[in-house]
């Protein structure tokens, strides 16, 4: 057992499948998470370093973002497809300084991803290692999680900026987040000052935080399964349309300037059971043909469930959707904390 571990395990948290599952009262953490402000240990999110001299333009000829525009210290949501174009991975891409890059992806990512990211490098000048060691990942997010970062850390930089604290980097998420990335010496004594005013809570609480903030998780039930627009990466500043070429590039921008886009990522509430990642969603119209899939969900404060699904846009304007079956629980649409781009397709052209 880590000291890490240890240390979370003296302060009450208990423990499944390596995550914090919550620290003695789940439904009150996540009551916390929705009404004030939840300190949470994001150990299954696991980190890759690509670092070297060639680290921008390797990634920059593999990921959907702009990685030359990014500065050091800053931060951007972005994806790595298959040729076709099918999301494998998202995730947050951290520039640490001018030829270390680091991305923030769940665990379950990790090993197949650096795999499959060394067969492109050749004989660029780039090395990819797992790096989820070098950092002890906290996250902090509610209403209440910007005042908390100011009365405890007293600095708050720009969206996906980042911030040196004392024993570690800060880092602004959308959603009242905030990412932190402590030296492991020094995680101890930062959860201590942070959980003054913070409430303590399991990793569900983060995931909550997550699907309400509508960014979605791609993980290994749905690799390949959408193209980035469909996970609404165009609303959440992930893709460049004007840099050069990437894995799957064609595709993306055919979508883009060529087709109308038929699915799209909608946040939604289901009275019951937590779907699972890769689940289908149904609507009259649709018979018995699944008219979306399930991408990311969390337990919801106040019991059921909310998630992330990319559905069709005919079904979600019908708005009658059920889960699992024609016959399921219904479903209920929630409103978007972000706003769609303007569809730029032909009519009568789909994606």
């Amino acid at each position: 057992m880590t000291d890490w571990r240890v240390f979370l395990d003296e302060r009450g948290a208990s423990f499944a499948d390596g995550a914090v599952s919550d620290f003695g009262d789940g439904p009150g953490e996540l009551a916390s998470a929705r009404d004030t402000a939840v300190l949470c240990d994001l150990a299954p999110l696991a980190a890759i370093g690509v670092s070297g001299p060639e680290a921008a333009a390797f990634l920059q000829g593999q990921l959907t973002s702009d990685v030359t525009m990014l500065a050091d210290g800053a931060s951007q949501l972005s994806a790595w497809c298959s040729p076709k174009g099918r999301v494998l991975a998202n995730f947050l891409l951290r520039r640490e300084s001018g030829e270390r890059f680091e991305l923030l992806l769940p665990a379950s990512l990790t090993e197949p991803m650096i795999k499959r990211l060394r067969m492109y490098v050749l004989r660029a000048k780039v090395e990819i290692a797992d790096v989820r060691g070098d950092a002890v990942r906290l996250g902090l997010g509610g209403p209440a999680a910007a005042a908390c970062i100011a009365a405890t850390i007293g600095v708050t930089p720009a969206m996906h900026h980042s911030a040196a604290i004392d024993g570690g980097t800060l880092i602004v998420l959308a959603g009242n987040r905030f990412l932190l990335l402590a030296a492991p010496a020094h995680a101890s004594m930062l959860w201590n000052t942070l959980s003054t005013k913070a409430r303590p809570a399991g990793f569900a609480c983060w995931e909550w935080l997550t699907v309400r903030a509508a960014v979605p998780v791609v993980t290994p039930p749905t690799q390949e399964a959408f193209i980035p627009q469909m996970l609404n990466l165009d609303a959440l500043e992930a893709l460049a349309f004007a840099k050069g070429c990437y894995a799957g590039q064609e595709i993306v921008a055919r979508t883009q300037y060529l087709g109308r886009l038929k699915e799209r990522l909608a946040l939604a509430h289901i009275d019951g059971a937590r779907p699972e990642a890769g689940s289908r969603l149904f609507a009259i119209g649709f018979g018995e043909q699944p008219c979306g899939t399930v991408v990311n969900a969390a337990t919801a404060p106040g019991g059921g469930a909310d998630f992330l699904a990319v559905v069709q846009t005919a079904a979600l304007a019908d708005g009658a959707l059920r889960w699992g079956d024609p016959d399921g629980p219904p479903v209920t649409l929630l409103p978007l904390p972000y706003a769609l781009p303007a569809s730029r397709g032909r009519p009568g052209r789909t994606a």
